[in-house]
């Protein structure tokens, strides 16, 4: 292929390979019509790319005849020797070849030959990452630049030395030393976390320790910038992309494809700990093949380190390794086995947390791992058999010890107070996990939960703070199942426990009990009794921050979430900015530091900023996931923060993204059952629903049914709004019998409690069903109503509903009425809207007005080319095809319409109602045309 035509297809080519589906069709055809041999060559190529998908990064030459050889210039480096070579890249020793100072530098190259962008996107993120790091046990970045030829080059600190596990076997260092070895890895580690850097291949030759014994961590290759999210869509955020980790070291979580957080380099420690203390592996295993590796690490438990080494003490009868042994045995067996936990967030929440119990240890304090207790093995067998048990029984147990340890915890020394507070801690864990059964296990749950209250009144009676305590607890339990009533009941109980202790009830267990308090009443939308209740307490709160910050944090959070759905949203953000104050002065509440910021981006939102909003739920999703991972409610919350976002912005594609994680987590975390998952459901229904994805739209709407109407009943405002997404949806399926009833439904809500103003869409498409039913009469006296509610909301923007009453009209011929319509729009209003200069054009068209081609094509130059525009473009595309059929050029027309209904079917094929009505505004073209051709 000659220069000049690879010079015309190459940019070409690009832009198609980063379309897909509809949008690369479309593209090409558009080449076609200029070009039709390009559009072949660019079809031939890319089908060679499909059948061998490394065909695009293959050298077109033997890329060793451009390999880097000895004493080869790049840039001011003088290549020495090869000393390394990846996936990615190649190694050299270099020297300054410029003389300008002595001083030897590993040189990293790409390999020759390769053309792959996401490696020069690699290449180029490892230099970010590198630039933000100085560390000591960090290999620093040196230098970067690109060669004269183009190559690309980092130059790094060059580091003589062994990998870490090599080291200490050549050396029989003693455990102490191996950990204080480790915990320069540590170091390094959390300062790349600290800088929102995951390495994603830590192992022990990216760990060198030089003859001095000062350690080094190399190679950001695949590493991950967390706060990059600003550059990078959805699909960015959560892939992990193809496999460039080290298959020995990498957790579940990168063997599932999930996303990748600080604890996956967590795992990877673990893995090398385990291997510097005991010089093997994990797992054991018998043959080691990679398919081996993967289900061990998905499925396996490793042995404990002093068990390997005693039976290596068995078969060596060497010293050493009995001595290892007892070294191992207890808490540093503990410690190597929560790193390994399958699970993130039962893993160490930080590197550092990791690195202060070795420190512990090694100064003979206690350490926060533990050995598998019989709790922790009976929630991991529950956990494999979630539906095969019943787990009444178990259940049982757990509130037993519960009211155990409450009762207990009120006689006990102050010293074990942590320890009860655990306990309380990991039975609430599995209550609020409980919500997952679909499987009426639900049912024994909240019979147990009574049952645990009435035995608090019995047994606790003497005892009001423990009582108070315990059914504070229940509350908490029964609201993360979702039954705000039921734990408002309880919070009414405890509040009168609360009230006879009168001065000695501790400030902090009334904060919380209020919290709680707010957080039921909002869930079920009873918004101005949560201001009531809780405005009541904001003075204890306020003066109880400095003894209870953490208390008085989520109580300030409840509180103006309260005032921020009440469209309080001045008073909402200086609460929130308070519970931020507080959380980030707390040491340990640094997970909930990213609750605080997520508020205050909602309010960004609610302020329309959406651009602004973004920004704080990325970085609250990424403190989250620094601080413990996303798998959990915050998670869910912030994810579909994120699709309100990307929707406000008319991104629908983000939208859907950023929901479906959300749901992915919620139906984790609580269950298809849940309120929060149906919540979810319906706000990825509505945007699935704008797409023209009718069907899965339809499906999860009818998937939330259930649990709405459970826990709202069948007069909530939730309810309405979503029998009105539904009403929509059933709309554009061509259903309007169906549609009709839905909407009349969600209206009848709203009406009865005198929240119409804030829904006057419902009775514009409740208007359209009608019309479509042939009930004009109540139809046209909907429109009214809705016309007449928008033009009395402020700020509301009345013209859509206009340009949709006009097109109604126009669908029936009625061009009297569509003046009408037209004349109710105030005389100051911008009469170049797209919406509504497609409806003038429309009526021009009707009514044979000369220039109705020019006012046409004007209001399809007006529609951006875009999905937010896509349906309106549709509908000019339509009319233009129905114009060259009005002037008798028939042939022309219909071969628009043929081609705009063959993109709608591929686009939108469940849309039968827009296919309907593209195929009435394009009528002309088989009756109109024919006749003013003839």
């Amino acid at each position: 292929m000659e220069g000049t035509r690879w010079s015309t297809l190459s940019p070409l080519l690009d832009e198609l390979l980063e379309l897909t589906g509809h949008s690369r069709a479309r593209r090409l055809a558009q080449i076609e019509g200029s070009d039709p041999d390009l559009a072949r060559e660019l079809e031939n190529i890319m089908a060679l790319e499909e059948e061998r998908p490394d065909f695009m990064s293959q050298p077109v030459v033997d890329a060793s005849l451009f390999a880097p050889q000895p004493d080869q210039e790049i840039g001011p480096y003088r290549l020495v020797e090869p000393i390394g070579e990846g996936g990615m890249g190649q190694v050299w020793l270099a020297a300054r070849a410029d003389g300008l100072y002595e001083r030897r530098v590993a040189l990293k190259l790409l390999r020759p030959g390769l053309g792959d962008v996401g490696l020069h996107a690699r290449f180029t993120r490892e230099r970010q990452i590198l630039a933000r790091l100085g560390h000591a046990h960090i290999a620093r970045l040196l230098d970067a630049g690109i060669s004269q030829d183009g190559q690309p080059y980092l130059a790094l600190d060059y580091v003589r030395g062994d990998p870490i596990t090599d080291y200490a076997q050549k050396r029989a260092l003693d455990i102490r030393t191996r950990l204080q070895l480790f915990a320069q890895v540590c170091a390094a580690v959390s300062h790349a976390h600290a800088n929102l850097v995951v390495h994603r291949d830590l192992k022990p030759s990216n760990i060198l320790v030089t003859s001095s014994g000062e350690v080094c961590l190399l190679d950001f290759g695949i590493a991950k910038l967390l706060d990059q999210q600003d550059q990078v869509t959805v699909d960015e955020i959560t892939r992990t992309g193809s496999r460039t980790f080290t298959l020995h070291y990498a957790a579940p979580e990168q063997l599932r494809g999930e996303i990748i957080t600080t604890m996956t380099d967590v795992y990877a420690l673990g893995v090398v700990l385990y291997e510097l203390l005991t010089d093997c592996k994990p797992y054991g295993l018998t043959r080691p093949s990679d398919a081996a590796w993967e289900e061990a690490i998905l499925g396996g438990e490793p042995g404990k380190p002093s068990q390997v080494a005693a039976r290596m003490a068995r078969d060596s009868a060497s010293v050493f390794d009995k001595r290892r042994a007892r070294a191992l045995a207890g808490d540093l067996d503990n410690i190597v086995l929560k790193a390994l936990s399958k699970l993130p967030e039962q893993r160490y929440a930080s590197v550092e947390a990791l690195a202060q119990d070795l420190r512990r240890h090694l100064d003979g304090q206690p350490v926060h791992a533990r050995a598998q207790s019989l709790g922790y093995r009976a929630r991991k067998y529950l956990r494999r058999h979630a539906l095969g048990l019943s787990v009444g029984g178990a259940i049982t147990g757990v509130l037993a010890v519960s009211l155990g340890i409450v009762s207990w915890q009120a006689s006990k020394a102050l010293k074990e107070a942590t320890r009860a507070q655990a306990m309380q801690d990991f039975v609430v864990g599995i209550f609020e996990g409980s919500g997952s059964s679909d499987s009426g296990q639900g049912l024994d749950v909240r019979a147990l939960l009574d049952a645990g209250v009435t035995r608090a009144d019995s047994e606790l009676s003497s005892q009001p703070q423990a009582r108070a305590e315990l059914i504070g607890l229940i509350a908490r339990l029964r609201s993360g199942l979702g039954d705000d009533e039921q734990a408002l009941a309880l919070l009414d109980r405890q509040q009168l426990v609360l009230d006879a202790m009168g001065d000695s009830a501790p400030a902090n267990l009334r904060l919380d009990s209020a919290a709680l308090r707010g957080h039921g009443l909002r869930e079920l939308g009873r918004n101005q009794e949560c201001l009531d209740k809780l405005g009541r307490s904001l003075s204890v709160a306020q003066d109880a921050a400095d003894a209870y910050p953490l208390p008085a944090a989520e109580f300030l959070s409840q509180l103006g979430r309260c005032h921020a759905a009440l469209n309080g949203r001045a008073v909402a953000r200086d609460l929130f900015g308070q519970a931020l104050q507080l959380r980030k002065a707390h040491a340990s509440a640094t997970a909930l530091s990213a609750e605080s910021e997520n508020d205050l981006a909602m309010l960004q939102l609610a302020d329309g900023r959406p651009d602004v909003a973004l920004r704080g739920l990325r970085e609250a999703l990424g403190h989250l996931r620094y601080n413990g991972g996303e798998q959990n409610a915050l998670g869910a919350e912030i994810w579909s923060g994120l699709g309100s976002a990307f929707q406000a912005q008319d991104n629908t594609t983000e939208a859907e993204a950023a929901y479906r994680q959300a749901l992915n987590i919620a139906l984790a975390r609580f269950g298809a059952s849940h309120p929060r998952t149906s919540t979810i459901q319906s706000s990825l229904a509505a945007v699935l629903m704008g797409v023209g994805k009718l069907a899965e739209s339809e499906q999860l709407l009818a998937q939330a049914q259930d649990s709405l109407l459970a826990q709202w009943g069948s007069d909530s405002e939730r309810l309405a709004t979503h029998e009105s997404l539904r009403g929509m949806v059933a709309l554009e399926r061509d259903q309007p019998a169906e549609s009709e009833a839905l909407l009349a439904d969600a209206i009848r809500i709203w009406r009865s409690r005198g929240a119409m103003d804030g829904h006057a869409w419902d009775l514009c498409h409740l208007a359209q069903a009608q019309t479509e039913l042939a009930r004009d009469q109540q139809a046209e006296a909907n429109r009214h109503e809705c016309l007449a509610l928008l033009k009395a909301t402020p700020n509301a923007d009345a013209i859509p509903a206009v340009a949709a009453l006009v097109q109604a009209a126009l669908d029936r011929n009625d061009t009297i009425r569509a003046r009408a319509w037209l004349a109710q729009l105030p005389t100051d209003t911008p009469r170049n809207r797209p919406e509504l200069s497609l409806v003038q054009a429309r009526l021009a068209q009707l009514t044979g007005e000369a220039d109705a081609g020019q006012q046409i094509d004007a209001a399809l130059a007006q529609l951006p080319d875009d999905g937010k525009h896509r349906r309106l473009r549709w509908q000019a595309l339509s009319m233009q095809a129905a114009q060259a059929c009005l002037v008798g050029q028939r042939d022309v027309g219909a071969a628009m319409r043929d081609r705009i209904a063959s993109e709608v079917q591929l686009m939108e094929p469940e849309h039968r109602r827009q296919q309907r009505r593209l195929a009435l505004l394009s009528a002309a073209c088989s009756a109109k045309g024919q006749a003013a051709k003839g």
